[in-house]
């Protein structure tokens, strides 16, 4: 459990950092439309859930990747 907590305490690498916010992003955008007072598509609202989970999970996994130290 502490290794999960160093992971998630240390700054990634750059790729996974510019990864990272770009799932937190795709979930905030598929956040709002799902959210939105309007009536919308069912095809967009499927596809928005969808993209929600994919920005979580992409966001979580990327966070939680660490540079491998070469002794």
């Amino acid at each position: 459990m502490k290794e999960v907590i160093n992971r998630a305490s240390t700054q990634p690498p750059l790729f996974f950092r510019r990864l990272r916010n770009i799932g937190v992003a795709l979930a905030g955008i598929s956040a709002a439309i799902l959210t939105a007072p309007v009536t919308l598509p069912a095809a967009l609202v499927t596809f928005a859930g969808y993209a929600a989970v994919a920005g979580g999970v992409i966001g979580a996994v990327s966070q939680l990747v660490k540079k491998e130290e070469v002794e």
